[in-house]
């Protein structure tokens, strides 16, 4: 019972001690705090930290070595300098945005992508890849990859037609025989 007794005395005794500190020296470590950080929030976010440290060592606070108010002050610089440092160490946060869309995919998907798709590409003639080379890759219209090849249109245009079928074959083939693999 004496110490349930001597704890709420201690409790009250605390809470006393960080309401005269606030009191005393709130608006000095606010404004000290505003100039340090730039930001009024984040500057009050360092005063409450700062009160919560002086609350956990009250001891620092009466032990006769230098000013009170020179204690809260470095304690207020120490937690802005551990915030820029913390904030350095992560990489900079983006806001989404319409111009700044959220990422959807990796590098390491187009990678992937590209590797299955010039293996499907070897696995084509070399007329029907060469056709879809000229097309696609090089972005070239029907005329222009007849020309480039030495052929008809009409030949750009069926063997095109022949080799995205067997190119998607050829996935639809890979994706059965993962379906089996994994199921």
């Amino acid at each position: 019972m004496a110490a349930l007794f001597s704890r709420k005395r201690e409790t009250a005794a605390d809470e006393a001690l960080i309401r005269s500190l606030y009191e005393e020296h709130g608006r000095a470590l606010l404004a000290y705090a505003t100039r340090l950080t730039g930001d009024r929030a984040a500057a009050e976010d360092v005063v409450q930290e700062t009160l919560v440290r002086a609350w956990r060592h009250p001891d620092a606070l009466v032990n006769g070595k230098g000013s009170v108010r020179g204690w809260l002050l470095t304690v207020a610089r120490n937690i802005v300098t551990d915030r820029v440092r913390a904030k350095a160490a992560r990489p900079q946060e983006v806001a989404e945005s319409p111009a700044t869309p959220p990422i959807e995919r990796d590098h390491a998907d187009q990678v992937v992508d590209s590797v299955v798709v010039l293996e499907a590409l070897d696995r084509l003639s070399s007329d029907h890849r060469d056709v879809l080379m000229e097309i696609y890759f090089r972005g070239r219209s029907v005329t222009e990859a007849a020309q480039a090849l030495g052929v008809p249109p009409g030949t750009v245009k069926s063997r095109s037609y022949y080799a995205l079928r067997a190119l998607r074959e050829t996935f639809v083939g890979q994706q059965v025989a993962l379906k089996g693999v994994a199921g």
